[in-house]
């Protein structure tokens, strides 16, 4: 049966590093992959041509999609919109709209780029992380939110940090499912000193694996700590479990470990047989767009990862993973990576290891 990929190319070098991405979906479509793309408006180039960041109809589109890859979204061009009309918040309603909510985050330095991290290469060669990050909940969502100004003028902003057992469970699931395909070690972090709500997490995640997953080595870090530790030792972590806010902060700085963010992927998932949403995690970068100088490495990774979680497709995946390691091998390298390559001769690298 053929399945349908959408695509949102979105903003900056969204464009850029999606049409990568189509090429690679389109060399696999032509070795026979029974799948189908659609693009579709996203974000600030929504904005301009329909006022709305995300529409009624490319959130339905996106429902109904087997999964969905993403570019970027957002640029300076849209600052002085309000909160609720900037590209960032399609994105925000997109992820709650389809109801994914677990980010997952690998974190993977592949050998040819150890020498581009900030640490030491014996820190990270070999390096393959995975965040399983909460999406739909959080600080980012929480009510109420907003800023209010006082009777003595002063202006206060408040953003609310809540969670639910249920919420903290399911995202909780997804990591020790998938650290049992992994080396079956999940940690946990929270702020549970300080937090109320960290605590409530930290408890509701081992009740659940004191319940279902006796089979799982958990171990809980506080989130400032685990920020230390990423770059003391990131090897001793392989699952990495979070709450939205740390999650995002986190995988961020897991990132630079990898050489550069332009080789992260990402998705968020849901419940299984819903779509998922896949993309890579550098952001739209308006300061190099349209110069065809972005490194697609990440978009073409979160392709893969739309074959394995989404398309099942896994082997495909494998490939696809394969084709980008052998382009680095070979030397081929963007300008964030120390080299000179274009964003398509970069694609052409890849292109060349399918």
């Amino acid at each position: 049966m053929t399945k349908t990929l959408l695509l949102l190319p979105g903003d900056g070098i969204g464009p850029e590093v999606s049409a990568v991405a189509r090429r690679v979906a389109g060399r696999l479509i032509s070795q026979g992959l029974a799948l189908k793309v659609e693009e579709a408006l996203f974000g600030g180039a929504s904005i301009d041509a329909t006022g709305l960041p995300l529409t009624p109809e490319v959130l339905a589109q996106a429902k109904g999609a087997d999964a969905v890859l993403m570019g970027a979204v957002g640029g300076p061009q849209w600052a002085g919109q309000p909160y609720d009309k900037r590209p960032e918040a399609g994105l925000l309603a997109l992820r709650a709209g389809m109801n994914v909510y677990a980010n997952l985050r690998p974190a993977r330095c592949f050998s040819a780029l150890a020498d581009a991290s900030s640490l030491k290469r014996v820190f990270v060669d070999g390096l393959d992380l995975l965040f399983v990050r909460e999406l739909t909940g959080g600080v980012y969502f929480g009510s109420p939110r907003g800023v209010e100004t006082l009777p003595d003028g002063q202006r206060r902003g408040v953003n609310t940090h809540v969670y639910t057992t249920s919420e903290i469970q399911r995202v909780a699931r997804v990591a020790f499912e998938l650290a049992r395909g992994r080396t079956g070690a999940v940690c946990s972090a929270e702020k549970g000193n300080v937090m109320e709500a960290g605590l409530m997490w930290r408890e509701d995640v081992q009740a659940l694996r004191d319940a279902e997953y006796p089979d799982i080595k958990l171990s809980h870090m506080l989130a400032d700590n685990m920020a230390m530790q990423l770059v003391k030792n990131p090897k001793q972590f392989d699952v990495i479990l979070t709450d939205n806010l740390f999650g995002d902060i986190l995988s961020d700085e897991a990132g630079m470990l990898t050489g550069s963010l332009g080789m992260l992927p990402s998705a968020a998932i849901g419940d299984p047989g819903t779509p998922g949403l896949y993309e890579p995690i550098h952001g739209s970068a308006p300061d190099i767009a349209g110069r065809g100088v972005a490194n697609p490495c990440a978009a073409v990774l979160s392709l893969a990862m739309a074959l394995r979680y989404s398309l099942g497709a896994a082997e495909l995946a494998s490939r696809v993973e394969a084709a980008v390691e052998a382009a680095l091998d070979k030397g081929a390298r963007t300008p964030d990576l120390g080299g000179t390559m274009t964003t398509a001769a970069m694609g052409d690298a890849i292109l060349a290891g399918l």
